[in-house]
C-alpha cells in the first residue's frame, strides 16, 4: 500500500488519492498492491462496478492474479452475485477474512447451517463478527445464542443494529429489557430504529401473538 497516497485518502482528499493510484497503475501495470488499494477506495465510496471492472481487467495483466480474488469476491457480493463471489472465495486459504467473507455471502442466500459453520471457525472474534454470529443464530430462531453473541461486544462498539436485534432477542422473555434495547437503538440512531421497526415488526407481532395465546 503506498501510505503518502493513504494518509491523502484519511485526510478526505479522496478524488486526489484515486488520481494518483490511477496514474500508478498506468504506470505499472503489473503491480497487483495498487489495484488492491485502489479497488478497496472505490468499494468504500459505494463504487463496487467500478471496483469490479477494474479487478476484472487487472486479472489479464498481474502475474498472480489469485491476488485479486478477495477484493473482487467483495465486488461481486456486494452487487448480489453471491455464486461468482463463492467461486472466488473458494479459490481463497480459510483465513479470518476469507472464513467471514464466506459465512456473510451463506447467509445472504439463506444456507444458514453453512454460513454459521464458518463464522464459528473464525479465531479472532471482533465486533462484526460476534454481530454476524448473532445475525446467523437470529435468522435460525435461536434467541437465546443470538442474544449471547450481540452481548458480547463491547459497550463502545454496540450500534444502533446491534441495540435494536438485543431488543428483537430478549422480546419474548424479557419485554422490560427488550424496550430498554429498543430505546437504546433509537437514541443512536432514530433512522435506523424506524426501518427496523418496519422490518421487524411481523415478528414482533407474532411473539406477542404468542405469549397471548399461552397467556
Amino acid at each position: 500500500m503506498d501510505k503518502e497516497i493513504n494518509k491523502l485518502y484519511d485526510a478526505g482528499n479522496v478524488d486526489r488519492a484515486i488520481h494518483l493510484l490511477v496514474k500508478k497503475i498506468d504506470a505499472h501495470l503489473q503491480n497487483v498492491d495498487n489495484y488492491l488499494q485502489l479497488s478497496t477506495y472505490l468499494l468504500e465510496q459505494g463504487s463496487a462496478d467500478q471496483a469490479q471492472k477494474l479487478l476484472e481487467e487487472a486479472m489479464h495483466l498481474v502475474k498472480k492474479p489469485q491476488e485479486l480474488y478477495y477484493n473482487l469476491a467483495i465486488c461481486y457480493y456486494m452487487q448480489g452475485e453471491y455464486e461468482k463471489a463463492l467461486g472466488l472465495l473458494d479459490q481463497i486459504p480459510n483465513d479470518d477474512l476469507t472464513l467471514y467473507q464466506k459465512a456473510l455471502v451463506y447467509q445472504k442466500i439463506g444456507q444458514n447451517q453453512k454460513a454459521l459453520a464458518f463464522a464459528l471457525t473464525i479465531k479472532n472474534r471482533d465486533a462484526k463478527t460476534l454481530e454476524l454470529i448473532g445475525d446467523i443464530w437470529l435468522s435460525m430462531g435461536n434467541f437465546e445464542e443470538a442474544q449471547k453473541n450481540y452481548l458480547s461486544i463491547a459497550e463502545e462498539e454496540k450500534t444502533a443494529k446491534v441495540y435494536f436485534l438485543l431488543g428483537v432477542a430478549s422480546f419474548e422473555n424479557d419485554r422490560d429489557q427488550a424496550e430498554k434495547y429498543f430505546d437504546k437503538s433509537k437514541s443512536l440512531d432514530a433512522k435506523y430504529y424506524s426501518k427496523a421497526k418496519q422490518q421487524y415488526g411481523n415478528l414482533l407481532g407474532l411473539i406477542s401473538g404468542k405469549e397471548k395465546n399461552n397467556g
